[in-house]
């Protein structure tokens, strides 16, 4: 009862918050022009609504301040008559997230540092160090440093143990607050000692901090024994198209013969670099995007303003579940548009426009609002109906405890809708974009989620570089280095359930509430000895997996990032491959784009 009351009255506080701004703003007829859509930051006006279009705008004020105004009341009542004083910063926060619970998932309170991070990554840049760090063993820890940063240039390495920060003991230190201790105005400095495998010594690091730029383009570049290029974008932030510009202008003086885009596991971001990033590569004056929301004044078009730096040379988009958002806005043109072909797994499905409202003057809350939905240019909505289930990226797969495969692709169905592309080949709606060539996703193992949630590849890589500082780019993991890699994770005592001990563990339960352990009894141990002999042949089935894992983390502790694409990726990525082949063989791209099912033949 109490909660309730609380929460009530926070929702009250909040809606006399309204009253006032509602007011205000028919004063100045401004609505926060500091409001950023997300995924634009041009101010899109928003008009009041009614259920009612013959009412007058006044009618229509007096309506809903009405209705507030109950709000107002029991929001009075509980402050001033409840029988205990009441946390108004708390309740105000709770009142709010209660008026957003009918909303869909992505309409959000932000606090501060929700707020500060959506805005770092929009930015692209925060002042700091330069390095990705991470609690472990209750230390703070390195996970890499980001090549030309202040971090990068004074030697700090992965693996690096950060002992103190300017004198303070990182012991039992969150990673939130290790990064606060780091971060500060550039040009100002911090004290890291530090403890580095192989080493017996403390080692002290005066780091100046500085402006740290977060790249949007972490690899670009033409793929070894080829002519194309291979360009990955990871963000949509304020200066992504920039860089973009920069890799592709780089690549074309290489005189590459074709692209290879990669926007997988990219979750978007803003919807004008979506635009920009289309710009690149579609003919000046192609519509790109449309949104429609709850009013005409939401309808908006965003059309090429410009001439495309790469336009003629064979395009293939590489896209997967990950790919979200302004993403699917460059992928679904790109394809609609019939400028290149998108290979890979369907993409997410998201096709929201959200707008952020600062709700308070000194940026400790702001709303983020789904305020449309955006369209492609053959007429496609990208978001995936809120019934359907989502599928999830490579992200989320290690956070589960298994993979399953049912969910994961997206049946094109006769219920679809169906588009068309520029040149009349058929495309589905539904939500998200389906590949012309699908390539199926990775589906992880348990023992495989699990060697990576507990950082066991990372921590096998540091101790093997310092036990063998001379290897070099091209080694190769040979079964003896999976063989130390088997007895390090006994060493550290990996464990990990499978499929099989889960359902095993459910039957026990099951057992136990009938009472029935004697009549199961061997059974059950008979099970115990499947379960056993299912981890041994796991580590064997995951052979191909542990290797490539070892070899990307011992590349990344050697050479870094851009070693890993070299050496790896580039390599023995399966779509990366499926991509080179198209390009590599003669007429195969330029059949690809013209043997898609067309109206005529749907007809």
């Amino acid at each position: 009862m109490i909660r309730y009351s609380v929460i009530l009255f926070g929702i009250t506080v909040f809606a006399l918050v309204a009253i006032w701004q509602i007011g205000s703003i028919e004063a100045s007829q401004s609505s926060n022009d500091e409001s950023v859509l997300w995924a634009d930051t041009s101010h899109i006006k928003i008009e009041s609504g009614s259920d009612n279009p013959k009412e007058s705008p006044r009618k229509k004020r007096d309506s809903f301040l009405k209705e507030v105004k109950k709000l107002s009341s029991t929001a009075f009542n509980i402050r001033n008559q409840y029988m205990e004083e009441v946390d108004t910063d708390e309740i105000i926060k709770a009142g709010i997230r209660g008026m957003m619970t009918d909303l869909d998932r992505y309409s959000v309170l932000l606090e501060q540092s929700s707020y500060e991070a959506l805005m770092e990554s929009t930015h692209g840049k925060y002042e700091g160090l330069g390095m990705q760090i991470d609690s472990r063993e209750n230390r703070i820890i390195i996970i890499t440093p980001i090549e030309g940063t202040p971090a990068y240039r004074k030697g700090l390495r992965a693996g690096d143990i950060i002992w103190e920060i300017d004198g303070k003991s990182t012991e039992g230190m969150k990673t939130s607050d290790g990064a606060k201790l780091m971060r500060g105005q550039a040009g100002t400095s911090v004290i890291l000692t530090i403890k580095r495998a192989g080493i017996a010594d403390m080692m002290e690091f005066e780091v100046d901090r500085a402006v740290i730029e977060l790249k949007s383009v972490p690899y670009a570049g033409v793929i070894p024994g080829t002519t194309i290029g291979y360009v990955r974008l990871s963000r949509f932030a304020e200066e992504t198209s920039h860089e973009l510009r920069e890799a592709l202008a780089d690549l074309s003086d290489q005189n590459v013969s074709g692209l290879i885009f990669d926007l997988r596991s990219n979750g978007g971001g803003l919807l004008d670099q979506a635009k920009e990033t289309a710009e690149l590569f579609l003919q000046e004056g192609r519509e790109i995007v449309y949104t429609k929301g709850r009013y005409e004044s939401s309808e908006r078009h965003f059309y090429s303003e410009r001439a495309p730096l790469f336009a003629d040379k064979p395009l293939v988009v590489l896209v997967n579940e990950g790919t979200a958002s302004a993403s699917e806005i460059v992928a679904g043109a790109v394809q609609d548009w019939d400028r290149g072909l998108i290979v890979g797994a369907p993409t997410y499905g998201k096709g929201l426009v959200q707008q952020i409202f600062q709700i308070a003057n000194d940026g400790s809350m702001a709303l983020k609002l789904t305020t449309a939905k955006y369209y492609v240019p053959s007429g496609r909505c990208i978001q995936k109906p809120e019934k359907q289930a989502k599928r999830g990226s490579h992200a989320d797969q290690m956070l589960a405890e298994e993979a399953e495969k049912e969910g994961d692709t997206l049946a094109v169905t006769e219920e679809e809708d169906v588009f068309y592309t520029n040149g009349g080949r058929i495309v589905y709606g539904g939500g998200g974009i389906i590949p012309d060539t699908e390539i199926e996703s990775d589906l992880y193992k348990p023992i495989e989620i699990n060697l990576e949630r507990k950082s066991l590849f990372f921590d096998f890589a540091i101790k093997y570089v310092a036990e063998h500082p001379d290897i070099k780019p091209g080694f190769e993991v040979t079964d003896a280095m999976v063989s130390q890699f088997r007895d390090f994770t006994v060493e550290n005592e990996f464990e990990y359930k499978t499929s099989l001990q889960v359902a095993l563990e459910d039957l026990r339960e099951t057992v136990a509430e009938e009472e029935s352990e004697e009549l199961f009894a061997g059974s059950l141990a008979d099970m115990d000895k499947l379960v056993e002999q299912e981890k041994s042949e796991d580590f064997e089935r995951s052979r191909e997996y542990i290797k490539r894992s070892i070899k990307r983390e011992i590349l990344s502790s050697i050479v870094g990032q851009r070693g890993v694409y070299d050496e790896l990726i580039l390599k023995t990525d399966k779509t990366v491959l499926k991509a080179v082949e198209i390009l590599s063989t003669p007429g195969q791209y330029s059949d690809m784009i013209k043997r898609g099912q067309t109206k005529a033949e749907l007809n």
